[in-house]
Formats: C-alpha cells, sequence, structure tokens
C-alpha cells in the first residue's frame, strides 16, 4: 500500500470553508483538516450553535458576506444525496436543485467579495460522462448522456461565475467506499440481507474512490495549482462484479442473485441506468500527475478499511 503523499494538505494553517459538511464526505474532510492544523468552518442552515458553525440559507440564495471575506478557501459539498433510492420526479428535482441553489449562492458570494478566497474546490462527479463501455474517460471527455450528466454539466457551470475572482476546481468524484454512507450504500445493504449478485453483466466498470483518498485528495488540491475539472477516483479500475464479490466476502454474506439489467432499469429507471449500470473508467492521471499519491490503490485496499 502507498504511503500517503507529503503534500496532502501540508501547507500553512488556514481557514476552510466547507458547505455539506456535516456529510458523508465532509465529515471526513473536517476531520482530516483539523489533524492538518487547519480551521475548519461548516456552514449550516440553522441558527450556530458552536463558534465554527456559519449560518446560511442557500434555497434563499443567502449568505452573510462577511463569511466567506474571512476564509483562505471554500469547499463546497453540497446537494442531496444520490445514493437514496428510488429517485422520484421529485427527489430528482432535489438533487438538482439543492447542488445549483448551493453552488450559485457560493459562487455569487465570491464575485461580490472584496478579499476571495483563494480556491473554490466545488462539487461534481464522473456522471458527467454517461456510460462510455471501452473509453478511457479524463478530463478532456466529453459530457456523456443520462440524468446525472445533465445534473453534473449544470452543477459545474453554477459554479463557473467564480472563476473571474479565484482558482475554481470541479472535484469530479467517483462510486466513495467508505464506512457508514456513499453511493455504495444500497449495495450494502442487500449484501447484508443476503441478496447481493451480479447487476446486469457486472463487467461493467465502477470508478470507485476510498473516504479517505476523497477528503485526502481534496486536501491536496487546496495546495495545487490545478483548475478546471479533476477526476477522484482510484488509480486501479474494477468491475462492478469483483466489487460486489468482494464487499461479500467482507460482510461475509452470499453473492449469488444476479439482478438482470432489464429488470434493475425498470424497477429504478435513471438511477439504475445512471449508478449501477453505467460502464465508466475513469482516468486518475491528472491527480497522480500532480503529485497525489494513493492510500488505498485497489478497491480491496478500500473495502478493507470497512
Amino acid at each position: 500500500m502507498a504511503a500517503e503523499s507529503e503534500s496532502t494538505g501540508s501547507g500553512a494553517p488556514r481557514t476552510v470553508l466547507i458547505a455539506g459538511g456535516s456529510g458523508f464526505i465532509g465529515t471526513e474532510l473536517a476531520t482530516q483538516l483539523r489533524q492538518a492544523g487547519h480551521t475548519v468552518l461548516v456552514l449550516v442552515r440553522r441558527p450556530a450553535r458552536v463558534p465554527t458553525e456559519r449560518s446560511w440559507d442557500p434555497e434563499a440564495r443567502w449568505i452573510p458576506q462577511g463569511v466567506i471575506d474571512g476564509v483562505d478557501a471554500v469547499v463546497n459539498l453540497s446537494g442531496a444525496s444520490i445514493s437514496r433510492l428510488p429517485w422520484t420526479l421529485q427527489y430528482k428535482r432535489e438533487i438538482l436543485q439543492s447542488r445549483l441553489l448551493a453552488t450559485s449562492t457560493l459562487a455569487a458570494a465570491i464575485v461580490r467579495s472584496d478579499s476571495p478566497p483563494a480556491a473554490l474546490l466545488s462539487g461534481s462527479a464522473v456522471g458527467f460522462y454517461g456510460s462510455r463501455p471501452g473509453e478511457v474517460l479524463t478530463e478532456a471527455s466529453a459530457q456523456g448522456s443520462g440524468f446525472l450528466a445533465k445534473v453534473t454539466e449544470a452543477w459545474e457551470r453554477a459554479a463557473e461565475p467564480a472563476a473571474d475572482r479565484t482558482r475554481l476546481v470541479h472535484l469530479r468524484t467517483g462510486l466513495v467506499v467508505g464506512e457508514g454512507g456513499g453511493a455504495l450504500k444500497p449495495l450494502a445493504l442487500l449484501t447484508k440481507a443476503g441478496v447481493s449478485g451480479p447487476l446486469g453483466s457486472g463487467q461493467q466498470i465502477w470508478p470507485w474512490i476510498s473516504l479517505h483518498d476523497e477528503a485526502a485528495a481534496i486536501r491536496h488540491l487546496l495546495d495545487s495549482s490545478l483548475t478546471g475539472p479533476v477526476n477522484l477516483v482510484g488509480p486501479e479500475p474494477v468491475a462492478a462484479d469483483v466489487v460486489g464479490r468482494d464487499l461479500a466476502e467482507k460482510l461475509h454474506r452470499p453473492y449469488w442473485l444476479r439482478a438482470p439489467a432489464w429488470a434493475l432499469k425498470a424497477a429504478l429507471a435513471d438511477a439504475g441506468r445512471d449508478l449501477l449500470l453505467a460502464d465508466q473508467n475513469v482516468s486518475s492521471q491528472k491527480l497522480s500527475a500532480d503529485g497525489f499519491v494513493f492510500r488505498d490503490r485497489t478497491i480491496d485496499d478500500a473495502l478493507a478499511q470497512l
């Protein structure tokens, strides 16, 4: 297992504002940043209860300007979870609007700022590429098709106004493997229930990253000079069937009940197509070339942490 890069979060102590800081990725990121000596402020949609919280209301497009003016960097991880199933029409609207409102509110505040933060690291997803069997997908690859491709394109576009005032990075994140959440949560629930098995052919490539490396990569990008989209995925692609079998082995459960592609599409519609059946061989070369070293290089490394 490779050692973690010395460059991840190794710069001078700074104040980092996180939107979505109480979520699956945000909680891990806040922990790592504090351990590295940084000050972490978290945006909350209620009155602040502790000194490290700051109130905002993205639905009303409101954030106190002083919150933005007083920080060194902003990390935007806001958005309704895509691991919550099913995606009803109402929930699909929430997936989109929760991202657009939060991102546009932060971007507008940065545009107005007299002392803008040095960086805005804004959430995105590999869903941008759609399902692309047989292709190696880099940050230069064109937008794909599907619901998530449309969501991520709009999500990134909502952050773009800030690029005139700060260094903007789009965090195109893959399936995050970690304890207690992430896009693999539905699969873990099925596995624990003893009813997991191949999803469709099982040969579709899933672009995964461990929760630890997701947060460590965001820390690395705070000190980087990279701009634009950056793929946050592990260095070794893996088929969905391998993930499912390895997860079942770790949880000591059977792996036997195949879910045909037609059944997943019928039952889950866009979620089946965009999450479970999408074939995405996404490259992490841009991140690696910038000096980031993964702690968890294989899916076995990531699942061993569960």
